[in-house]
């Protein structure tokens, strides 16, 4: 029940996270929204280690490190994602593609849910493909555009996948020291994209929304690196991958996307498989 409350947590921040970061997007560049929300994250991290110690190690620090190129490049993709097409489709691709790995992974190493845990896996898979069904084609839409959309949130899903297996391969008693190399790697890999890139600055109601997104973020890091080490990678990652039904409906109440019947099913669905696994 632990791991499946952090995972919940880690969802509906997640959610939160991802929906101010792409208000940003669409007021600024992806990378220096990507890279100011990874600043303001690292500034939580340090905190939370004071309350959450760990023993520091190569390998700790090394999947950290992985993990961190994995997400900071999967950020960047997002964001644009975010920023091209409609949240209430983007996302939930985006999070089917990310869940698919890490279940792929627990598996593979010999992970076995129970009966009425598999059946919720497969209904979260399920509702988060009902969910990212748009309600209805917008005439206005440039095809192309949507295309681009989806393309990199299939791209950023795999590697939020990479991000979360890179994390549960890490010690347990590491404490937050995998998420410390994650931004490390990450804030240098961002860095050294905008050097190149050298995008316009962004304005400031961008920087606000970049600035809660990234501690919203971290404390979804935080919350997944604590429920990996509470439950199977397979029930954690599906669950904590049910984000974009926060996303969704943020968009429904403040961008007022349509939510069609098929979503609120999908919304309904990961309700459902929540609670199964929850048994």
């Amino acid at each position: 029940m632990t791991a499946l409350l952090l995972s919940l947590g880690s969802a509906a921040t997640f959610g939160a996270a991802d929906f101010l970061g792409g208000l940003a997007s669409r007021k600024a560049h992806a990378i220096p929204v990507a890279l100011l929300s990874q600043v303001v994250g690292l500034v939580v991290l340090l905190g939370a280690m004071l309350v959450l110690p760990g023993r520091l190690s190569a390998a700790a620090f090394a999947w950290g490190l992985a993990a961190g190129l994995g997400g900071a490049g999967g950020l960047m993709l997002y964001f644009r994602a975010l920023s091209i097409g409609a949240m209430g489709v983007t996302a939930p691709v985006a999070s089917l593609v990310g869940a698919a790995i890490p279940v792929g992974v627990g598996l593979g190493l010999g992970e076995r849910p129970e009966i009425t845990a598999a059946a919720g896996i497969v209904l979260g898979v399920v509702a988060t493909v009902l969910v990212s069904r748009p309600a209805d084609a917008d005439p206005t839409a440039d095809p192309a555009a949507q295309r681009a959309g989806l393309i990199a949130a299939a791209a950023a899903g795999g590697l939020f996948g990479f991000f979360f297996v890179a994390l549960d391969r890490a010690p347990d008693d590491s404490g937050l020291w995998p998420l410390v190399g994650a931004r490390v790697a990450g804030m240098a890999l961002l860095l050294g994209v905008l050097a190149l890139r050298r995008p316009a600055r962004p304005a400031r109601d961008a920087v606000g929304f970049a600035t809660v997104s990234g501690l919203l973020d971290m404390a979804a890091n935080v919350l997944f690196l604590l429920a990996t080490r509470e439950g199977l990678l397979v029930l954690t990652s599906v669950v904590t991958g049910l984000y974009p039904v926060g996303v969704v409906v943020l968009a429904w109440l403040v961008l007022r996307e349509r939510l069609g019947r098929v979503q609120l099913l999908g919304v309904g669905l990961a309700l459902s498989g929540t609670a199964l696994i929850a048994m």
